[in-house]
């Protein structure tokens, strides 16, 4: 079984890799035995993740990458099958999720609401276009996606991350739906509030633990193994398949999202 969740000769590309949850299942699918392409926009950032997987002993390239644009989606998709000759697994993990307050729908603009959708959903869209007829000639491959619960639940004025995310969700049905019978496995990883800058010494004590079932947010090095799973060999009967990371939010949280009462809650 445990040979299963070997990555041993696979290549994979990481979108958003130089930190956070990328750069977790960067390392993770390198210790499992990947060579790994670390794709965004922050050069220092994916050289740092790359070093780190060649640290293990694994080949890594860093490409500097905006993917929202096709044509440097398109040069990095080339790059990575110059170096490795194919590629196996694509992680679809870019995102931004924008430090400003909550608008009201009228206050939006629309180069706002442009950029949200494009780096949360086109990119996907992009990326996974120009991998999946290399993957369905060679009939194998594997699409992951990363969503969020906001993709199945409504969060109040928050509408480009939520409508993306939901956009993501179908996105990963309709790849499965299409791609499946050519040996294109897809699937989507939604996880939930989780610790991305640094490291949490005690999750247990961050603002939303009290409202997450397990008592605690999330870390990066959390989503390592599920993304080793979905893109080995043992998760050959999943495909159009979500697997929630969120420590029970989404099945049982105890408020629902942006409501954070000014008294303990007691249970």
């Amino acid at each position: 079984m445990l040979q299963t969740l070997s990555m041993e000769g696979k290549t994979v590309v990481v979108t958003g890799g130089g930190t956070g949850l990328g750069k977790a299942m960067c390392l993770a699918l390198a210790q499992a035995g990947a060579n790994i392409v670390v794709a965004a926009r922050r050069a220092n950032l994916i050289e740092q993740t790359a070093a780190e997987v060649r640290a293990l002993g694994r080949r890594a390239i860093a490409v500097t990458t905006d993917v929202t644009d096709t044509a440097q989606v398109d040069r990095m998709v080339a790059l990575a099958r110059r170096e490795f000759g194919k590629i196996d697994v694509l992680v679809n993990n870019a995102g931004i999720v924008r430090d400003q307050r909550p608008k009201p729908i009228w206050e939006i603009t629309d180069d706002e609401w442009r950029v949200g959708i494009e780096v949360n959903l086109s990119s996907a869209f992009y990326c996974a276009r120009a991998v999946a007829k290399e993957m369905v000639d060679r009939r194998s491959g594997v699409i992951i996606n990363l969503a969020s619960g906001l993709g199945f639940r409504g969060g109040t004025d928050n509408y480009m991350y939520g409508a993306a995310k939901g956009g993501i969700i179908n996105l990963t049905r309709v790849l499965a739906t299409s791609l499946s019978r050519y040996g294109v496995r897809v699937s989507c990883i939604v996880p939930g509030f989780v610790t991305t800058r640094e490291p949490d010494p005690n999750p247990t004590r961050a603002p939303r633990s009290p409202y997450i079932p397990v008592g605690r947010t999330g870390v990066p090095v959390e989503i390592g193994p599920l993304a080793v799973y979905l893109a080995s060999d043992a998760s050959s009967y999943t495909s159009g398949d979500f697997f929630m990371l969120d420590g029970g939010g989404l099945a049982g949280g105890f408020a629902p999202t942006g409501y954070a009462p000014e008294v303990p809650l007691e249970i």
